[in-house]
Protein backbone atom coordinates (compact mmCIF):
# COMPACT_ATOMS: atom_id res chain seq x y z
CA UNK A 1 0.00 0.00 0.00
CA UNK A 2 2.99 2.28 0.14
CA UNK A 3 2.53 3.25 -3.50
CA UNK A 4 -1.17 4.00 -3.17
CA UNK A 5 -2.28 7.62 -3.43
CA UNK A 6 -3.14 9.24 -0.13
CA UNK A 7 -6.53 10.84 0.32
CA UNK A 8 -7.38 13.65 2.70
CA UNK A 9 -10.80 13.48 4.36
CA UNK A 10 -12.07 16.72 5.88
CA UNK A 11 -14.26 16.48 8.96
CA UNK A 12 -16.92 19.20 8.88
CA UNK A 13 -20.08 19.94 10.78
CA UNK A 14 -19.12 22.38 13.54
CA UNK A 15 -21.69 24.59 15.24
CA UNK A 16 -23.10 27.26 12.97
CA UNK A 17 -23.56 29.91 15.62
CA UNK A 18 -27.28 29.39 15.29
CA UNK A 19 -29.96 29.01 17.92
CA UNK A 20 -31.16 25.46 18.39
CA UNK A 21 -34.64 25.01 19.77
CA UNK A 22 -34.80 23.30 23.14
CA UNK A 23 -32.09 21.59 25.13
CA UNK A 24 -31.74 18.49 22.98
CA UNK A 25 -31.55 20.49 19.77
CA UNK A 26 -28.97 22.75 21.33
CA UNK A 27 -26.39 20.01 21.68
CA UNK A 28 -26.64 18.85 18.06
CA UNK A 29 -23.86 21.08 16.76
CA UNK A 30 -20.16 21.30 17.57
CA UNK A 31 -18.43 17.99 18.16
CA UNK A 32 -21.66 16.09 17.61
CA UNK A 33 -21.76 17.52 14.10
CA UNK A 34 -18.12 16.70 13.48
CA UNK A 35 -18.68 13.15 14.67
CA UNK A 36 -21.57 12.77 12.22
CA UNK A 37 -19.35 14.15 9.44
CA UNK A 38 -16.54 11.76 10.33
CA UNK A 39 -18.97 8.85 10.45
CA UNK A 40 -20.26 9.60 6.96
CA UNK A 41 -16.73 10.04 5.63
CA UNK A 42 -15.58 6.84 7.32
CA UNK A 43 -18.46 4.86 5.80
CA UNK A 44 -17.60 6.12 2.31
CA UNK A 45 -13.92 5.28 2.87
CA UNK A 46 -14.85 1.79 4.06
CA UNK A 47 -17.09 1.33 1.02
CA UNK A 48 -14.18 2.36 -1.21
CA UNK A 49 -11.85 -0.04 0.63
CA UNK A 50 -9.33 2.59 1.68
CA UNK A 51 -6.98 1.29 4.41
CA UNK A 52 -6.22 3.68 7.30
CA UNK A 53 -2.62 4.22 6.23
CA UNK A 54 -3.78 5.71 2.89
CA UNK A 55 -6.12 8.30 4.43
CA UNK A 56 -5.24 11.63 6.00
CA UNK A 57 -7.90 13.16 8.26
CA UNK A 58 -8.19 16.85 8.96
CA UNK A 59 -10.83 19.24 10.26
CA UNK A 60 -12.41 22.12 8.38
CA UNK A 61 -10.08 25.08 8.31
CA UNK A 62 -6.90 23.00 8.66
CA UNK A 63 -7.08 20.74 5.59
CA UNK A 64 -3.82 20.26 3.72
CA UNK A 65 -3.56 21.70 0.27
CA UNK A 66 -1.39 20.54 -2.64
CA UNK A 67 -1.25 17.31 -4.58
CA UNK A 68 -3.30 15.24 -2.14
CA UNK A 69 -6.79 14.25 -3.04
CA UNK A 70 -9.21 16.20 -0.81
CA UNK A 71 -12.53 14.52 -0.13
CA UNK A 72 -15.06 16.75 1.62
CA UNK A 73 -18.44 15.72 2.91
CA UNK A 74 -20.50 17.77 0.44
CA UNK A 75 -18.00 17.78 -2.45
CA UNK A 76 -17.42 14.15 -3.40
CA UNK A 77 -18.23 14.26 -7.10
CA UNK A 78 -21.40 12.27 -6.36
CA UNK A 79 -24.67 12.69 -4.57
CA UNK A 80 -24.03 14.31 -1.22
CA UNK A 81 -24.41 12.12 1.82
CA UNK A 82 -26.14 13.73 4.78
CA UNK A 83 -25.08 12.86 8.29
CA UNK A 84 -28.71 11.92 8.90
CA UNK A 85 -28.53 9.30 6.16
CA UNK A 86 -26.59 6.91 8.33
CA UNK A 87 -28.05 7.02 11.83
CA UNK A 88 -26.92 4.67 14.56
CA UNK A 89 -29.65 2.12 15.17
CA UNK A 90 -30.89 1.12 18.61
CA UNK A 91 -28.74 -2.00 18.61
CA UNK A 92 -25.63 0.02 17.81
CA UNK A 93 -25.63 -0.67 14.05
CA UNK A 94 -23.74 1.80 11.91
CA UNK A 95 -25.12 1.41 8.32
CA UNK A 96 -22.77 2.29 5.51
CA UNK A 97 -23.31 5.31 3.29
CA UNK A 98 -23.27 4.50 -0.41
CA UNK A 99 -19.95 5.52 -2.00
CA UNK A 100 -19.48 6.92 -5.44
CA UNK A 101 -19.05 3.38 -6.78
CA UNK A 102 -21.27 0.69 -8.19
CA UNK A 103 -22.26 -2.36 -6.21
CA UNK A 104 -23.86 -2.91 -2.82
CA UNK A 105 -22.62 -0.98 0.20
CA UNK A 106 -21.06 -2.97 3.00
CA UNK A 107 -23.26 -3.52 6.04
CA UNK A 108 -21.14 -2.09 8.90
CA UNK A 109 -22.48 -3.02 12.31
CA UNK A 110 -20.77 -2.29 15.62
CA UNK A 111 -21.69 -3.16 19.19
CA UNK A 112 -23.36 -0.68 21.48
CA UNK A 113 -20.25 -0.56 23.64
CA UNK A 114 -17.99 0.29 20.71
CA UNK A 115 -20.46 2.87 19.39
CA UNK A 116 -20.44 4.59 22.79
CA UNK A 117 -16.64 4.50 22.95
CA UNK A 118 -16.34 6.01 19.48
CA UNK A 119 -18.73 8.85 20.29
CA UNK A 120 -16.95 9.62 23.58
CA UNK A 121 -13.48 9.43 22.04
CA UNK A 122 -14.60 11.81 19.26
CA UNK A 123 -14.65 14.55 21.91
CA UNK A 124 -11.01 13.90 22.81
CA UNK A 125 -9.07 16.99 21.80
CA UNK A 126 -6.26 15.66 19.63
CA UNK A 127 -5.39 16.19 15.93
CA UNK A 128 -4.99 12.41 15.49
CA UNK A 129 -8.38 11.42 16.90
CA UNK A 130 -10.22 11.01 13.57
CA UNK A 131 -7.45 8.90 12.01
CA UNK A 132 -7.31 6.75 15.12
CA UNK A 133 -11.07 6.26 15.24
CA UNK A 134 -11.05 5.23 11.57
CA UNK A 135 -8.30 2.69 12.28
CA UNK A 136 -10.42 1.22 15.07
CA UNK A 137 -13.48 1.04 12.80
CA UNK A 138 -11.42 -0.48 9.97
CA UNK A 139 -10.09 -3.24 12.22
CA UNK A 140 -13.60 -3.99 13.44
CA UNK A 141 -14.91 -4.27 9.88
CA UNK A 142 -12.03 -6.63 9.08
CA UNK A 143 -13.35 -8.95 11.79
CA UNK A 144 -10.80 -7.98 14.47
CA UNK A 145 -13.11 -7.71 17.48
CA UNK A 146 -10.16 -7.40 19.88
CA UNK A 147 -9.96 -3.73 18.97
CA UNK A 148 -12.86 -3.05 21.38
CA UNK A 149 -11.01 -4.69 24.29
CA UNK A 150 -8.93 -2.74 26.78
CA UNK A 151 -6.32 -5.49 26.50
CA UNK A 152 -5.60 -4.50 22.89
CA UNK A 153 -3.16 -1.67 22.20
CA UNK A 154 -5.67 0.35 20.16
CA UNK A 155 -8.49 -0.72 22.45
CA UNK A 156 -6.60 0.48 25.50
CA UNK A 157 -6.02 3.85 23.85
CA UNK A 158 -9.70 4.07 22.87
CA UNK A 159 -10.84 3.32 26.42
CA UNK A 160 -8.36 5.83 27.85
CA UNK A 161 -9.61 8.56 25.50
CA UNK A 162 -13.25 7.87 26.37
CA UNK A 163 -12.45 7.83 30.09
CA UNK A 164 -10.58 11.12 29.86
CA UNK A 165 -13.54 12.72 28.06
CA UNK A 166 -16.01 11.47 30.65
CA UNK A 167 -13.75 12.84 33.37
CA UNK A 168 -13.56 16.21 31.63
CA UNK A 169 -17.37 16.24 31.37
CA UNK A 170 -17.67 15.53 35.10
CA UNK A 171 -15.08 18.19 35.94
CA UNK A 172 -16.87 20.85 33.92
CA UNK A 173 -20.16 20.17 35.67
CA UNK A 174 -18.37 20.22 39.04
CA UNK A 175 -16.13 23.26 38.61
CA UNK A 176 -18.10 25.74 36.51
CA UNK A 177 -19.00 28.70 38.74
CA UNK A 178 -21.66 31.16 37.64
CA UNK A 179 -21.62 34.81 38.69
CA UNK A 180 -24.74 36.94 38.75
CA UNK A 181 -24.49 40.02 36.60
CA UNK A 182 -25.23 43.42 38.06
CA UNK A 183 -28.09 45.40 36.56
CA UNK A 184 -30.63 44.32 34.00
CA UNK A 185 -30.20 42.38 30.79
CA UNK A 186 -29.33 38.89 29.70
CA UNK A 187 -27.63 36.62 30.34
CA UNK A 188 -28.25 36.72 34.09
CA UNK A 189 -25.30 34.49 34.95
CA UNK A 190 -21.79 34.31 33.53
CA UNK A 191 -19.09 31.67 33.71
CA UNK A 192 -15.67 31.05 32.21
CA UNK A 193 -14.15 27.58 31.98
CA UNK A 194 -11.25 25.90 30.19
CA UNK A 195 -12.12 22.23 29.53
CA UNK A 196 -9.50 19.73 28.47
CA UNK A 197 -11.72 18.22 25.78
CA UNK A 198 -14.74 19.16 23.66
CA UNK A 199 -17.41 18.69 26.34
CA UNK A 200 -19.02 22.13 26.20
CA UNK A 201 -22.11 20.99 24.30
CA UNK A 202 -22.94 18.13 26.67
CA UNK A 203 -22.27 20.21 29.78
CA UNK A 204 -24.36 23.06 28.38
CA UNK A 205 -27.31 20.69 28.04
CA UNK A 206 -26.87 19.70 31.68
CA UNK A 207 -26.87 23.32 32.89
CA UNK A 208 -29.86 24.18 30.72
CA UNK A 209 -31.87 21.44 32.39
CA UNK A 210 -30.68 22.32 35.89
CA UNK A 211 -31.11 26.11 35.75
CA UNK A 212 -34.53 26.18 34.12
CA UNK A 213 -35.59 29.61 32.91
CA UNK A 214 -32.52 31.48 34.18
CA UNK A 215 -30.36 32.71 31.31
CA UNK A 216 -26.60 32.12 31.35
CA UNK A 217 -23.45 32.26 29.26
CA UNK A 218 -20.42 29.94 29.43
CA UNK A 219 -17.26 30.98 27.63
CA UNK A 220 -14.31 28.73 26.81
CA UNK A 221 -11.15 29.22 24.73
CA UNK A 222 -12.71 27.11 21.95
CA UNK A 223 -16.34 28.21 21.95
CA UNK A 224 -19.27 29.46 23.95
CA UNK A 225 -22.77 28.43 25.00
CA UNK A 226 -25.71 30.76 25.60
CA UNK A 227 -29.02 29.76 27.18
CA UNK A 228 -31.81 32.33 27.10
CA UNK A 229 -34.22 30.25 29.15
CA UNK A 230 -35.84 28.59 26.11
CA UNK A 231 -33.19 27.75 23.51
CA UNK A 232 -29.50 26.90 23.58
CA UNK A 233 -27.04 28.59 21.25
CA UNK A 234 -23.62 27.03 20.66
CA UNK A 235 -20.69 28.65 18.93
CA UNK A 236 -17.30 27.31 17.82
CA UNK A 237 -15.91 30.85 17.82
CA UNK A 238 -13.39 31.18 20.65
CA UNK A 239 -14.86 33.42 23.32
CA UNK A 240 -11.64 35.43 23.60
CA UNK A 241 -11.91 36.29 19.90
CA UNK A 242 -15.21 38.09 20.46
CA UNK A 243 -15.34 41.85 20.90
CA UNK A 244 -12.90 42.66 23.67
CA UNK A 245 -15.10 45.35 25.14
CA UNK A 246 -18.03 42.98 25.39
CA UNK A 247 -15.98 40.33 27.21
CA UNK A 248 -14.59 42.96 29.58
CA UNK A 249 -18.08 44.22 30.34
CA UNK A 250 -19.34 40.69 31.04
CA UNK A 251 -16.48 39.94 33.42
CA UNK A 252 -16.82 43.31 35.16
CA UNK A 253 -20.51 42.61 35.72
CA UNK A 254 -19.66 39.24 37.28
CA UNK A 255 -17.45 40.96 39.84
CA UNK A 256 -20.52 42.65 41.35
CA UNK A 257 -22.07 39.37 42.50
CA UNK A 258 -23.20 39.92 46.11
CA UNK A 259 -23.52 36.18 46.84
CA UNK A 260 -19.84 35.43 46.36
CA UNK A 261 -18.64 37.09 49.61
CA UNK A 262 -21.07 34.91 51.59
CA UNK A 263 -19.72 31.79 49.92
CA UNK A 264 -16.13 32.81 50.63
CA UNK A 265 -16.94 33.47 54.30
CA UNK A 266 -18.56 30.04 54.57
CA UNK A 267 -15.60 28.37 52.86
CA UNK A 268 -13.15 29.98 55.31
CA UNK A 269 -15.26 28.93 58.31
CA UNK A 270 -15.36 25.22 57.41
CA UNK A 271 -11.64 24.93 56.67
CA UNK A 272 -9.88 22.81 59.30
CA UNK A 273 -6.07 23.09 59.05
CA UNK A 274 -5.58 20.07 61.31
CA UNK A 275 -7.24 17.80 58.73
CA UNK A 276 -5.57 19.25 55.65
CA UNK A 277 -4.35 16.61 53.20
CA UNK A 278 -2.72 18.42 50.31
CA UNK A 279 -2.37 15.32 48.13
CA UNK A 280 -6.06 14.47 48.49
CA UNK A 281 -7.03 18.10 47.91
CA UNK A 282 -5.09 18.32 44.64
CA UNK A 283 -6.40 14.92 43.55
CA UNK A 284 -10.05 15.82 44.02
CA UNK A 285 -9.66 19.49 43.07
CA UNK A 286 -6.72 19.76 40.65
CA UNK A 287 -4.78 23.01 40.77
CA UNK A 288 -5.65 23.85 37.16
CA UNK A 289 -9.27 24.48 38.23
CA UNK A 290 -8.46 26.88 41.05
CA UNK A 291 -8.23 29.95 38.85
CA UNK A 292 -11.86 29.52 37.79
CA UNK A 293 -13.21 29.09 41.33
CA UNK A 294 -14.03 32.01 43.68
CA UNK A 295 -12.49 30.11 46.57
CA UNK A 296 -9.41 29.30 44.50
CA UNK A 297 -7.66 32.48 45.55
CA UNK A 298 -8.14 31.55 49.24
CA UNK A 299 -6.72 28.03 49.08
CA UNK A 300 -2.97 28.85 48.73
CA UNK A 301 -3.06 31.18 51.75
CA UNK A 302 -4.96 28.66 53.88
CA UNK A 303 -2.48 25.92 52.94
CA UNK A 304 0.42 28.22 53.82
CA UNK A 305 -1.14 29.03 57.21
CA UNK A 306 -1.60 25.32 57.93
CA UNK A 307 2.06 24.67 57.09
CA UNK A 308 3.18 27.55 59.31
CA UNK A 309 1.54 26.30 62.48
CA UNK A 310 -2.24 26.55 62.15
CA UNK A 311 -2.32 22.74 61.85
CA UNK A 312 -1.21 22.50 65.51
CA UNK A 313 -4.27 24.42 66.65
CA UNK A 314 -6.30 21.30 65.72
CA UNK A 315 -9.37 23.37 64.78
CA UNK A 316 -10.07 26.65 63.08
CA UNK A 317 -10.57 29.41 65.64
CA UNK A 318 -14.32 29.63 65.16
CA UNK A 319 -14.76 25.85 65.23
CA UNK A 320 -12.73 25.44 68.40
CA UNK A 321 -15.10 27.69 70.38
CA UNK A 322 -18.23 25.76 69.41
CA UNK A 323 -19.97 23.80 72.12
CA UNK A 324 -19.88 20.06 71.69
CA UNK A 325 -22.86 17.75 71.88
CA UNK A 326 -23.22 16.02 75.30
CA UNK A 327 -22.73 12.27 75.19
CA UNK A 328 -24.60 10.05 77.65
CA UNK A 329 -21.63 8.17 79.11
CA UNK A 330 -20.25 7.76 82.59
CA UNK A 331 -17.47 10.24 83.29
CA UNK A 332 -15.12 7.55 84.55
CA UNK A 333 -15.58 5.47 81.39
CA UNK A 334 -14.97 8.52 79.22
CA UNK A 335 -11.56 9.24 80.74
CA UNK A 336 -8.70 8.05 78.49
CA UNK A 337 -6.06 5.73 79.90
CA UNK A 338 -3.00 7.83 80.56
CA UNK A 339 -0.37 8.13 83.28
CA UNK A 340 -0.98 10.55 86.10
CA UNK A 341 0.81 13.89 85.64
CA UNK A 342 3.92 14.24 87.73
CA UNK A 343 3.12 17.79 88.87
CA UNK A 344 0.05 19.98 89.19
CA UNK A 345 1.38 22.48 86.65
CA UNK A 346 1.38 19.72 84.01
CA UNK A 347 -2.20 18.61 84.71
CA UNK A 348 -4.35 18.32 81.57
CA UNK A 349 -7.10 16.13 83.02
CA UNK A 350 -9.79 18.66 82.08
CA UNK A 351 -9.99 21.80 79.93
CA UNK A 352 -9.84 24.41 82.71
CA UNK A 353 -6.08 24.79 82.33
CA UNK A 354 -6.54 26.37 78.89
CA UNK A 355 -8.04 29.60 80.27
CA UNK A 356 -6.48 29.73 83.73
CA UNK A 357 -3.34 31.66 84.58
CA UNK A 358 -1.91 28.84 86.66
CA UNK A 359 -2.82 25.93 88.89
CA UNK A 360 -3.35 26.85 92.54
CA UNK A 361 -2.31 24.19 95.05
CA UNK A 362 -3.03 24.12 98.78
CA UNK A 363 -0.77 25.63 101.41
CA UNK A 364 -0.15 25.11 105.11
CA UNK A 365 1.84 22.82 107.40
CA UNK A 366 1.89 19.19 106.35
CA UNK A 367 1.39 18.24 110.01
CA UNK A 368 -1.83 20.24 110.25
CA UNK A 369 -4.67 18.54 112.13
CA UNK A 370 -7.28 20.70 110.42
CA UNK A 371 -7.81 20.98 106.64
CA UNK A 372 -10.13 23.54 105.03
CA UNK A 373 -11.33 22.62 101.52
CA UNK A 374 -12.94 25.27 99.31
CA UNK A 375 -14.42 25.08 95.83
CA UNK A 376 -11.92 26.59 93.36
CA UNK A 377 -9.52 29.55 93.06
CA UNK A 378 -11.04 32.95 92.36
CA UNK A 379 -9.79 35.73 90.12
CA UNK A 380 -7.17 37.02 92.56
CA UNK A 381 -6.13 33.52 93.61
CA UNK A 382 -5.59 32.63 89.92
CA UNK A 383 -3.29 35.62 89.49
CA UNK A 384 -1.45 35.20 92.80
CA UNK A 385 -1.16 31.40 92.71
CA UNK A 386 -2.30 31.05 96.37
CA UNK A 387 -5.62 29.90 97.80
CA UNK A 388 -7.96 32.33 99.62
CA UNK A 389 -6.17 35.64 99.11
CA UNK A 390 -9.18 37.48 97.68
CA UNK A 391 -12.42 38.82 99.23
CA UNK A 392 -13.60 35.32 100.19
CA UNK A 393 -10.27 34.74 101.90
CA UNK A 394 -10.80 37.81 104.11
CA UNK A 395 -14.15 36.40 105.25
CA UNK A 396 -12.53 33.02 105.93
CA UNK A 397 -9.70 34.51 107.99
CA UNK A 398 -12.23 36.54 110.00
CA UNK A 399 -14.13 33.33 110.78
CA UNK A 400 -10.86 31.62 111.78
CA UNK A 401 -10.06 34.54 114.08
CA UNK A 402 -13.42 34.19 115.78
CA UNK A 403 -12.86 30.44 116.14
CA UNK A 404 -9.46 31.00 117.72
CA UNK A 405 -7.64 29.07 115.01
CA UNK A 406 -4.32 30.55 113.80
CA UNK A 407 -4.22 30.62 109.96
CA UNK A 408 -0.69 29.20 109.91
CA UNK A 409 -1.86 26.03 111.71
CA UNK A 410 -4.41 25.07 109.07
CA UNK A 411 -3.92 23.47 105.65
CA UNK A 412 -6.06 25.38 103.11
CA UNK A 413 -6.84 24.04 99.63
CA UNK A 414 -9.58 23.76 96.98
CA UNK A 415 -11.41 20.86 95.37
CA UNK A 416 -10.64 22.24 91.87
CA UNK A 417 -7.18 23.64 91.19
CA UNK A 418 -7.85 25.89 88.16
CA UNK A 419 -10.05 28.98 87.96
CA UNK A 420 -13.23 28.48 85.93
CA UNK A 421 -14.70 31.76 84.77
CA UNK A 422 -16.83 33.56 82.20
CA UNK A 423 -16.10 36.97 80.73
CA UNK A 424 -18.30 39.98 81.51
CA UNK A 425 -16.67 42.88 79.78
CA UNK A 426 -13.19 43.17 81.26
CA UNK A 427 -14.09 41.15 84.37
CA UNK A 428 -13.70 37.41 84.94
CA UNK A 429 -16.68 36.11 86.87
CA UNK A 430 -16.69 32.87 88.81
CA UNK A 431 -18.48 29.87 87.32
CA UNK A 432 -19.24 26.75 89.34
CA UNK A 433 -17.11 23.81 88.20
CA UNK A 434 -18.91 20.79 86.77
CA UNK A 435 -18.87 17.20 87.94
CA UNK A 436 -16.28 16.13 85.37
CA UNK A 437 -13.93 18.89 86.45
CA UNK A 438 -14.31 18.02 90.13
CA UNK A 439 -13.62 14.37 89.38
CA UNK A 440 -10.62 15.30 87.23
CA UNK A 441 -9.09 17.18 90.19
CA UNK A 442 -9.87 14.39 92.68
CA UNK A 443 -6.39 12.99 92.01
CA UNK A 444 -4.75 16.10 93.47
CA UNK A 445 -7.15 16.42 96.41
CA UNK A 446 -6.58 12.78 97.36
CA UNK A 447 -2.84 13.34 97.12
CA UNK A 448 -3.07 16.28 99.56
CA UNK A 449 -5.25 14.32 102.00
CA UNK A 450 -2.86 11.37 101.89
CA UNK A 451 0.16 13.61 102.47
CA UNK A 452 -1.29 15.77 105.29
CA UNK A 453 -3.66 13.16 106.83
CA UNK A 454 -5.74 15.69 108.79
CA UNK A 455 -7.89 14.66 111.72
CA UNK A 456 -10.73 16.98 110.61
CA UNK A 457 -11.74 18.20 107.18
CA UNK A 458 -13.97 21.28 107.02
CA UNK A 459 -15.66 21.59 103.62
CA UNK A 460 -16.61 25.10 102.52
CA UNK A 461 -19.63 24.90 100.22
CA UNK A 462 -21.53 22.18 98.35
CA UNK A 463 -18.85 21.57 95.68
CA UNK A 464 -16.18 20.81 98.29
CA UNK A 465 -18.60 18.54 100.18
CA UNK A 466 -19.34 16.50 97.03
CA UNK A 467 -15.64 16.32 96.19
CA UNK A 468 -14.74 14.88 99.63
CA UNK A 469 -17.68 12.48 99.77
CA UNK A 470 -17.30 11.38 96.15
CA UNK A 471 -21.06 11.49 95.64
CA UNK A 472 -23.92 13.94 95.37
CA UNK A 473 -24.87 15.36 98.77
CA UNK A 474 -26.98 18.18 100.15
CA UNK A 475 -25.08 20.83 102.07
CA UNK A 476 -28.07 21.65 104.31
CA UNK A 477 -28.32 18.00 105.37
CA UNK A 478 -24.72 18.09 106.64
CA UNK A 479 -24.65 21.49 108.36
CA UNK A 480 -23.89 21.16 112.11
CA UNK A 481 -23.66 17.36 111.73
CA UNK A 482 -20.07 16.07 111.86
CA UNK A 483 -19.63 12.62 110.34
CA UNK A 484 -16.76 10.17 110.36
CA UNK A 485 -14.83 9.82 107.13
CA UNK A 486 -12.47 6.90 107.65
CA UNK A 487 -9.95 8.05 110.26
CA UNK A 488 -11.04 11.70 110.04
CA UNK A 489 -14.08 13.80 110.84
CA UNK A 490 -16.01 15.73 108.20
CA UNK A 491 -17.58 19.10 109.10
CA UNK A 492 -19.60 20.94 106.44
CA UNK A 493 -20.33 24.67 106.37
CA UNK A 494 -21.00 27.56 103.99
CA UNK A 495 -18.43 28.87 101.53
CA UNK A 496 -17.15 32.34 102.52
CA UNK A 497 -18.22 33.79 99.16
CA UNK A 498 -21.84 33.12 100.18
CA UNK A 499 -21.52 35.87 102.77
CA UNK A 500 -20.37 38.27 100.05
CA UNK A 501 -23.41 37.59 97.87
CA UNK A 502 -26.10 38.48 100.45
CA UNK A 503 -27.16 42.10 100.68
CA UNK A 504 -28.45 42.07 104.26
CA UNK A 505 -25.78 42.79 106.87
CA UNK A 506 -27.61 40.69 109.47
CA UNK A 507 -27.69 37.63 107.25
CA UNK A 508 -24.04 38.16 106.38
CA UNK A 509 -23.15 38.13 110.06
CA UNK A 510 -25.09 34.90 110.57
CA UNK A 511 -23.17 33.19 107.75
CA UNK A 512 -19.76 34.33 109.00
CA UNK A 513 -20.66 33.18 112.50
CA UNK A 514 -21.74 29.77 111.17
CA UNK A 515 -18.41 29.35 109.36
CA UNK A 516 -16.56 30.30 112.55
CA UNK A 517 -18.57 27.82 114.59
CA UNK A 518 -17.81 25.02 112.11
CA UNK A 519 -14.08 25.77 112.25
CA UNK A 520 -14.20 25.90 116.03
CA UNK A 521 -16.01 22.58 116.09
CA UNK A 522 -13.35 21.14 113.82
CA UNK A 523 -10.62 22.42 116.16
CA UNK A 524 -12.30 20.70 119.11
CA UNK A 525 -12.67 17.42 117.20
CA UNK A 526 -9.03 17.56 116.12
CA UNK A 527 -7.91 18.11 119.75
CA UNK A 528 -10.05 15.26 121.14
CA UNK A 529 -8.57 11.74 121.49
CA UNK A 530 -9.17 9.49 118.49
CA UNK A 531 -12.31 7.36 118.92
CA UNK A 532 -13.50 4.38 116.92
CA UNK A 533 -15.99 5.12 114.22
CA UNK A 534 -19.60 4.64 115.23
CA UNK A 535 -22.42 3.52 112.95
CA UNK A 536 -24.55 6.46 111.88
CA UNK A 537 -27.82 7.04 113.67
CA UNK A 538 -31.09 6.86 111.70
CA UNK A 539 -31.20 10.66 111.66
CA UNK A 540 -27.61 11.19 110.59
CA UNK A 541 -26.66 11.90 106.96
CA UNK A 542 -25.79 9.18 104.49
CA UNK A 543 -22.26 7.94 105.21
CA UNK A 544 -19.64 9.00 102.69
CA UNK A 545 -18.65 6.57 99.97
CA UNK A 546 -14.97 7.56 99.59
CA UNK A 547 -12.76 7.18 102.68
CA UNK A 548 -9.42 8.78 103.20
CA UNK A 549 -6.73 7.42 100.91
CA UNK A 550 -4.35 4.91 102.46
CA UNK A 551 -0.71 5.76 103.20
CA UNK A 552 0.27 3.62 100.21
CA UNK A 553 -1.02 6.38 97.97
CA UNK A 554 1.39 8.94 99.30
CA UNK A 555 3.75 10.40 96.70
Amino acid sequence: MSGAARRTLVVDGGAEDGVKGGVEGGVAGGVAGRYASWRAQALRALAAGWPPETVTWTERGSAASGGTEQLMLLDLGAAPVSSDAAPVSEDGALPAARPDTTGPAPDVRVSKALAALLQDAARYRSPQRWAFLYRVLWRWCQGDRAVASAADEDGARLHAMAKSVRRAHHDMIAYVRFHRRSGEGTPEYLAWYEPQHDVLADAAGHFARRMGGASWWIGTPHGAALWDGHALQLSDTPADAMAGSDIAALRAGAAADDIEPLWLAYYRSIFNPARLNEAALEQHMPVRFWKGLPEGRLIPAMIADARNGARRVAQAGAVGTMKGKPVAVDAEDAQPLRPAPSSLDQCRRCELWRHATQAVSGHGPETARLMLVGEQPGDQEDLAGRAFVGPAGKVLYEAMRRAGVPPDSVYVTNAVKHFKWIARGKRRLHKTPGQREVEACAHWLDEERARVRPAVIVTLGATALRAILGQTASLRDHLNRPVRLGDAWLVATWHPSYALRVDDAGKREVIVAAIGEAIAQGRELAAAPAAPARPPSPTSPTPPSRPLPSPARRQ
